[in-house]
C-alpha cells in the first residue's frame, strides 16, 4: 500500500499538516508532507515528529514503521534553512535534542524497526533520517548527499557517525568531504540502500517488508534491533555476551513457546509480545 493512499486506520491526525501519521494494522507510516518545499523540515515538524516517536514506542499494536516523503521529488531535503532561527541561540541549538527538537535523532529513538522508503532527494538532514532508519529502500530517481560541507559545516545529527558505520570510512569520507550527490545505483553498491524499486512500487514494497517484520515476535524484533546497535559500537566479546543474555531471556517468553508449538504443528505462529 502506498504511503500517499488512505490507510485502514488513521490515529491522532497530525497537529502539523506537514507530517502525516497513519496506522494500517501493525504498520505505522510517517509521511513527510511538504512536497512544495522538497519535504524540508521546520521546527514545528521537528517537534511533531518527536511526539510521534513517543506515540509509536508506547503503542504495542504498532510493530514496525515506514518513513517516507510525499511528492516524488524528495524524501527530504533536510532542514528548512529559513526556519533555523526558531531553534534559538547557538547554545540552544546545540541542546536541541534535550528539548526533543532533532528530527533525525527522533528517528533513531524509535524502538520499532524503521524502513525508509526513499523517492527523490535524501540530502543533509534527509540523509541523516534515512541513515537513522534500519532499512533503506529507494527508487531509481533517488539521490543522496551530505552537502553541508559545501556551506562550511557538517551534519550534526548522525551524518559522520551513522554514515561511517553504514558504508565504511572510505565511502563516508568521499560523501562527507565533497558534498557530492550519488544516485540510487551507487547508494546500493556501497550499501547505503538495501533495495532499489520503481518509484510506483517503493512505498508498497516498504509497507510489505514492514508487515513481514511486524508478523514476527515484537519482543524478538526489538531485542534484535538493540543487538545490531550494540554490534556497531561494542567489541565482539561484549556483543556476544549481550546476545547470549538476550537469547536466554527470549527463550523464556510466551512468544518463543508459541513459535515452538507452531513449528511442531506446521502452522504460522501468532505472536502476542509476551
Amino acid at each position: 500500500m502506498a504511503a500517499d493512499q488512505d490507510s485502514t486506520r488513521t490515529t491522532h491526525p497530525a497537529e502539523d499538516e506537514h507530517l502525516r501519521y497513519d496506522v494500517d494494522g501493525p504498520v505505522a507510516t510517517i509521511t513527510i508532507n511538504r512536497p512544495d518545499k522538497l519535504n524540508a523540515m521546520t521546527v514545528a515538524m521537528d517537534r511533531r515528529l518527536n511526539s510521534l516517536v513517543f506515540e509509536v514506542n508506547n503503542d504495542d499494536s504498532v510493530r514496525s514503521v515506514v518513513l517516507t516523503g510525499r511528492g516524488g521529488r524528495a524524501f527530504s531535503a533536510g532542514s528548512d534553512i529559513t526556519d533555523l532561527d526558531e531553534y534559538g541561540t547557538n547554545w540552544q541549538y546545540r541542546n536541541r535534542t534535550d528539548r526533543n527538537e532533532d528530527y533525525a535523532i527522533a528517528v533513531w529513538r524509535i524502538r520499532k524497526p524503521v524502513i525508509a522508503a526513499i523517492d527523490g532527494y535524501a540530502i543533509g538532514g534527509g540523509l541523516e533520517m534515512a541513515c537513522a532508519s534500519d532499512i533503506r529502500l529507494a527508487s531509481p530517481e533517488s539521490s543522496f548527499a551530505a552537502g553541508e560541507i559545501r556551506w562550511g559545516w557538517h551534519g550534526g545529527s548522525g551524518a559522520t557517525q551513522h554514515l561511517t558505520r553504514l558504508v565504511g570510512p572510505g565511502h563516508a569520507m568521499r560523501l562527507l568531504l565533497t558534498g557530492d550527490r550519488i544516485d540510487a545505483d551507487e547508494a546500493h553498491r556501497i550499501g547505503l540502500v538495501q533495495e532499489v524499486h520503481p518509484a510506483d512500487e517503493v512505498r508498497e514494497r516498504a509497507h510489505d517488508l514492514a508487515a513481514t517484520i511486524a508478523s514476527r515476535s515484537p519482543i524478538a524484533i526489538q531485542a534484535t534491533k538493540n543487538l545490531v546497535r550494540v554490534a556497531q559500537s561494542a567489541s565482539i566479546e561484549v556483543g556476544m555476551a549481550y546476545e547470549n543474555d538476550s537469547f536466554a531471556y527470549l527463550m523464556m517468553t510466551a512468544d518463543a513457546a508459541e513459535g515452538q508449538r507452531a513449528f511442531a504443528e506446521k502452522r504460522e505462529p501468532v505472536f502476542r509480545g509476551e
